[in-house]
C-alpha cells in the first residue's frame, strides 16, 4: 500500500534582489479613461469658447498639453504590446482593461479633433488609426466572450464604450469634411447604444451590480451626450435635444445615487466619471440657448474633478500599484 507523503510541499526560494519589471511592461489600461477624461475636458472648453465667442487660445493650450501625454500612454502600452502581444487578451478578460483600451482609441479620435484645425492631415491619420484599432479591440473583445460562459458574457456599461465609442469619430469626420463617415457612425453606433441601455436596464431589475463595478453606471451617458452632439454637428436638431434630454435624465438619476454609487471609496475605476463628465457638458455648450448655463456649470464641475481623478489615478501607475489593483497583464 503506497504511503502518504506527509512533507510540506518546497517552494523555490524567492528571488533576491527581486526581478524588476521590463520598462512599461506592467502599463495599465486603467490609465486611459481619465487620460480620455482630460481630452474631452479640452474639447469641452474649445466648444465652449466657440459658443461664446472667446479667443480660442486657451482651447488650443489644453489641446497642447493632453494630446502628448495621450500619445505618451499609447506609447507606453505600445511597448507593453511589443515585448509580449498576449497581453492584450489578457488585458481585454478583465473589466478595467476592456474599458481602459476601448478608451485608448476613443483618446485618438478625440485627440484628432482637437488637431484637426491646426493638422488636418495629421488628424485625418489619426482618425483612421484610431478606428482601425478601436475594430480590432473590438473583434478581440467578441472573440473573449463567445467563449466565455453565460454569466461572463452578461452586457455592462463598457460594453457602450467597446461597441459605441466608434461615435467619438464623428466630430473629427466633421471637421474633415468627412460628412459621410460622420453620419455613417451617428445611424450606426444609435442602435447599438440604444440596446446597450435597454439590456442593461433588464439586468438591472434582475440584480444590481457590485459595488465596487458601480462608479461604471457612469458610462451610460456616454452614449447620449456623443449622440447629441453629433445630431447637433449634423443638424438634426431634434434629435440632439432627445438625446440631451435622455443624457440629463441619466446624469439627474445618477446624481441622486451618488453615494450609493461610491460607497467602496475612491478606486482606480472613478477614472469612468471623468468622460461622461465632459461628453454631457460638451452636448449641453452644442446645443445652445437654454442648455448653455448649465452646459457652463457642468463644464466648471468637470474642470475640477477630471483632473483631480486622473492626478489620483495617474499618480499610481509608476511602482505598479495601479496595474496590482486593476490586474492588468504584465509583458
Amino acid at each position: 500500500m503506497p504511503t502518504l507523503d506527509t512533507r510540506p510541499k518546497r517552494y523555490p526560494p524567492h528571488e533576491f534582489p527581486p526581478r524588476r519589471p521590463a520598462l512599461f511592461g506592467r502599463t495599465p489600461p486603467a490609465i486611459f479613461s481619465p487620460i480620455l477624461g482630460l481630452v474631452g475636458l479640452a474639447l469641452a472648453v474649445q466648444v465652449a469658447l466657440s459658443t461664446l465667442e472667446l479667443p480660442e487660445a486657451p482651447g488650443q493650450f489644453l489641446a497642447g498639453i493632453v494630446v502628448p501625454l495621450w500619445a505618451f500612454t499609447v506609447l507606453a502600452y505600445a511597448v507593453k504590446v511589443v515585448r509580449r502581444p498576449g497581453v492584450v487578451m489578457e488585458d481585454l478578460r478583465v473589466l478595467p482593461g476592456r474599458a481602459g483600451l476601448a478608451a485608448m482609441a476613443m483618446g485618438g479620435m478625440a485627440s484628432a479633433s482637437l488637431i484637426a484645425p491646426l493638422a488636418p492631415r495629421m488628424a485625418a491619420a489619426l482618425v483612421v488609426l484610431a478606428l482601425t484599432v478601436h475594430a480590432i479591440i473590438g473583434l478581440c473583445l467578441i472573440r473573449i466572450l463567445v467563449s466565455l460562459p453565460p454569466p461572463g458574457r452578461e452586457v455592462n456599461p463598457t460594453w457602450h464604450l467597446s461597441f459605441v465609442g466608434f461615435i467619438v469619430a464623428a466630430p473629427s469626420a466633421v471637421a474633415l469634411g468627412w460628412s459621410g463617415l460622420a453620419e455613417g457612425l451617428f445611424w450606426l453606433s444609435m442602435p447599438v447604444a440604444v440596446a446597450i441601455w435597454i439590456l442593461s436596464a433588464l439586468q438591472f431589475l434582475r440584480g444590481v451590480p457590485p459595488a465596487p463595478l458601480r462608479p461604471f453606471l457612469t458610462i451610460h451617458l456616454v452614449p447620449a451626450g456623443l449622440l447629441a452632439y453629433v445630431a447637433a454637428l449634423l443638424g438634426l436638431a431634434d434629435m440632439a435635444l432627445g438625446f440631451l434630454a435622455l443624457g440629463t435624465l441619466f446624469a439627474a438619476s445618477l446624481l441622486l445615487a451618488g453615494r450609493w454609487i461610491i460607497v467602496s471609496g475612491v478606486t482606480p475605476l472613478w477614472g469612468s466619471f471623468t468622460f461622461p463628465l465632459a461628453a454631457l457638458a460638451t452636448a449641453m455648450l452644442a446645443q445652445g440657448g437654454g442648455w448653455r448655463i448649465p452646459g457652463l456649470v457642468l463644464l466648471l464641475a468637470a474642470a475640477i474633478a477630471i483632473p483631480v481623478i486622473a492626478w489620483w489615478v495617474l499618480k499610481r501607475w509608476p511602482g505598479g500599484r495601479l496595474a496590482q489593483v486593476s490586474n492588468a497583464a504584465e509583458a
